[in-house]
């Protein structure tokens, strides 16, 4: 994940960056292998959590709106949330059928990316993971059922992730840290995206104007019906530029969606910040931190939760370390630890995955280890409302290829993300 701070030493920023040693997976561990296969009854000691994470070296993502949206274009390496995705391999995207929801069949929604290069892999100088997700709470009910399916089932999914990863030379950026001054682009042009959502390319071509183009059919008829096919017939009127829609090489998410599909999160800058240092006397204090995001998601996300524990004194032992680590930083939206024995920050015991639950890469068959997960609390700042049918989930935990595979140059391949929702006994078979 970047540093992030003033745009004034952004350089300074990325170079610490580089320097920040990350553990090699190679050892993958004891990952969870005190958790019991299947459903976990949040009846057992299984590691609740282990007082040893407290000494764990966690990076904490937090969001905020970007004070300058240029810098969140691909060329500058960003780590955001919504908005569309920067994609790291301008060409080489995900497959149309990675980028669709299994259960529906619609072009998955851009969750957030970030950057996460391996100092000691020289493949993966740098590397963004990717996460997608379809933002219908019914697809996300059906994709609980769906993970605990295990190889060679295959299981149909509804949040996705895709590891992309480049060396320091490559096609698409300079081999130089960025300036910060201006002066920095990008070595070339991208894919032609989705002239919809702006997010995946655009395969298909309006047969009229031959200059919009689509993900999808779905998309194209939400377009059309949005203002393209009045202005597809005035060729000096164009409800898409396509200086600025159609490919990957440099525009901020406000230019494509002043013209396209409004449906995209608001877009934020994910900055990090060191676990520890919120490790006070004064942050363990419950009511103290409660006080600060009173009102907001983050309050009635956890309220939410704990009315839900109805499984036994698993899953409140397991909120409570959950809530004592949260509320030191209550605006966190992420965690980040790749650590070989890293593990979840799990609110719940029930719903949690074992060993044999997480798929090993499917590219290079090595294990999967956590990476990083993300919180409830982010949806607070896409303003997603508190419905009932609203998209919700308790954590979303990224699981990772441990040797960080990289097969040809740039492209995306696919990881795994475990969800755990409020109310894991609320299944839709």
């Amino acid at each position: 994940m970047p540093v992030e701070t003033g745009t004034d030493v952004k350089g300074d920023a990325m170079e610490e960056l580089r320097n920040f040693h990350i553990s090699s997976l190679e050892d993958e561990g004891d990952e969870q292998d005190e958790e019991v296969d299947g459903v976990n009854n949040g009846d057992d000691d299984d590691d609740d959590n282990d007082d040893d994470d407290e000494h764990e070296s966690v990076t904490l993502g937090f969001v905020e709106k970007p004070k300058n949206p240029r810098f969140l274009l691909r060329h500058f390496f960003p780590s955001k949330a919504g908005g569309l995705p920067a994609w790291l391999d301008p060409i080489n995207l995900p497959a149309k059928g990675s980028s669709l929801c299994d259960f529906c069949g619609q072009p998955l929604q851009f969750l957030l990316q970030v950057y996460a290069p391996i100092s000691e892999n020289e493949s993966a100088f740098h590397r963004t993971l990717f996460v997608f997700m379809c933002p219908s709470m019914t697809c996300l009910l059906r994709d609980q059922h769906e993970q605990w399916k295990r190889p060679p089932e295959k299981a149909s999914r509804s949040v996705k992730v895709f590891r992309c990863q480049l060396p320091r030379s490559n096609p698409f950026y300079s081999n130089e840290h960025p300036r910060y001054d201006g002066t920095d682009k990008p070595s070339g042009a991208g894919a032609q995206l989705c002239s919809w959502c702006g997010t995946w390319k655009g395969d298909k071509v309006c047969s009229s104007c031959r200059g919009a183009r689509y993900c999808s059919e779905e998309h194209q008829v939400m377009h059309w019906r949005s203002g393209h096919k009045t202005n597809c017939q005035h060729p000096g009127i164009s409800s898409v530029p396509s200086s600025i829609n159609h490919s990957t090489d440099g525009f901020s998410s406000a230019d494509v969606h002043k013209v396209a599909s409004k449906t995209s999160w608001p877009e934020h800058e994910i900055i990090n910040e060191d676990e520890a240092d919120y490790d006070t006397e004064g942050s363990k204090d419950y009511e103290n931190a409660k006080s600060l995001v009173t009102g907001n998601r983050v309050d009635e996300t956890f309220s939410s939760l704990l009315n839900s524990f109805e499984q036994g004194d698993g899953d409140r032992k397991s909120w409570a370390t959950f809530q004592e680590r949260i509320c030191k930083a209550p605006g966190q939206v992420l965690r980040y630890n790749r650590d070989a024995k890293a593990k979840p920050l799990w609110p719940m015991a029930s719903g949690r995955p074992c060993k044999a639950d997480i798929s090993k890469c499917s590219h290079c068959g090595a294990n999967r280890g956590f990476e990083l997960q993300i919180l409830p609390q982010l949806l607070y700042y896409f303003e997603v409302k508190n419905d009932p049918d609203s998209i919700d989930w308790a954590t979303i935990a990224v699981y990772t290829c441990a040797a960080s595979c990289h097969g040809s140059l740039g492209g995306y391949k696919e990881e795994f993300a475990w969800v755990q929702l409020s109310s894991p006994s609320v299944i839709v078979p």
